[in-house]
């Protein structure tokens, strides 16, 4: 018998939902694992093998027009960013941007890292708590894209002041408004004048590596952008469902306390159960058929991998947080060919600062009443997480 889906709805722009959008993301996965929405022109995949395929698949699921709602449609191959292209133009500069993005360039951070860690969260042990994000989570990430990039310490505050109203909301037009626009017209012409310099004066650092990789001026500047956009926002969205997450499990919060060689898969279990970025945008490039369903051409279609990572066909009990779950591959950082280049840096980052966090504050709890969500088409997570300590 054919399940009634004329009442399940589920759209990213709806803040209601997104408070806790898993009972609808089983509910599609069920009975409607190819969901259609009319009202803003999508389809959408929910089980985590269709997800899984549709990432392994840029021949069909392009990502040349846009990879977030608002601004899917337009062919956007020509702007040159990597985000936006399909082989074998993403082939050739994924190429020359991994030459510049090797581990030696993240491995060679972790003392930074945890030094950033330290004078942040020592400065707030004679306090009875603090807000985990604003005071932390969310300023880490850019610290560190920071020195990764290059950026030069006078600018850094500017720096990142620029790159808060890069993520500047707005009501009904999300992230596609002009404060945005304008911060991220001024990020990339700051970062290119500073791969001219590197160009010039070659330094240790990833600007240098980007200035040396044969990449037009243009491009260098982009994915800078990109690795900043990306790594800041996704990093402080999984630091502040790790503070709510763990606060909700003592017991497994505990463990990682005493036992910091748990943290890695704990990382994984938290981008499992909850998604920093559980939507990625693609557009069909021929016929799809699927679950009976047939998918046009030149369609939107949204993958959801907030709910793939709770898919009970890919995992056990998987709206159970487990820090011991043996994990196979999660989606969370996508998959093939655009897998986030900078997911290296983000688990290193997320292990380090819970172990530098709970070697200092082994437990909290969340003041919810004053925590402030923060939700974009593609972002899920808080803005401000308030934690008393104990």
């Amino acid at each position: 018998m054919q399940a009634d889906v004329s009442e399940l709805y589920w759209d990213p722009f709806d803040t209601e939902i997104d408070i806790d959008p898993h009972p609808v993301w089983r509910r599609m996965r069920d009975d409607a694992p190819v969901y259609r929405n009319d009202r803003h022109d999508f389809y959408a995949l929910s089980r985590y093998h269709d997800v899984e395929a549709a990432h392994r698949d840029p021949g069909t699921y392009s990502s040349s027009h846009g990879t977030v709602l608002e601004i899917m449609g337009s062919d956007l191959r020509f702007t040159g960013q990597i985000i936006f292209l399909d082989p074998p133009e993403h082939t050739e500069l994924r190429h020359l941007v991994s030459r510049a993005f090797t581990p030696r360039h993240t491995a060679i951070l972790e003392d930074r890292i945890r030094g950033f860690c330290a004078d942040m969260l020592d400065a707030q042990r004679d306090r009875d708590g603090f807000d985990f994000l604003q005071d932390f989570g969310a300023k880490l990430p850019s610290m560190v894209i920071s020195s990764l990039l290059g950026v030069p310490p006078e600018d850094q505050e500017t720096f990142r002041h620029t790159t808060d109203r890069l993520f500047h909301i707005e009501p009904g037009v999300g992230m596609v408004n002009e404060i945005s626009m304008t911060a991220g017209k001024e990020l990339g012409q700051y970062l290119a004048r500073l791969i001219d310099q590197r160009t010039a004066d070659p330094q240790d650092d990833l600007l240098t590596a980007l200035a040396q990789a044969g990449l037009p001026r243009a491009d260098g500047a982009n994915f800078a952008t990109l690795l900043l956009t990306a790594g800041t926002e996704t990093v402080a969205r999984l630091l502040g469902w790790a503070a709510v997450v763990l606060a909700a499990h003592p017991d497994q919060r505990a463990e990682l306390a005493a036992d910091s060689t748990l943290l890695p898969n704990a990382v994984e279990e938290l981008l499992r159960y909850e998604a920093p970025s559980p939507v990625q945008g693609r557009w069909t490039m021929r016929d799809v058929e699927l679950h009976d369903t047939v998918i046009p051409a030149n369609s939107k279609v949204l993958l959801l991998t907030g709910s793939a990572g709770r898919d009970e066909r890919a995992y056990a009990d998987p709206d159970r947080f487990d820090i011991h779950r043996d994990h196979h591959n999660h989606v969370s950082f996508g998959y093939g060919i655009h897998f986030c280049v900078g997911a290296a840096l983000a688990r290193l980052e997320g292990r380090i600062a819970l172990e530098e966090m709970l070697r200092r504050f082994p437990t909290w709890d969340v003041d919810h009443h004053r925590a402030v969500r923060l939700h974009t088409s593609t972002v899920r997570g808080y803005a401000q997480v308030p934690i008393v300590v104990r």
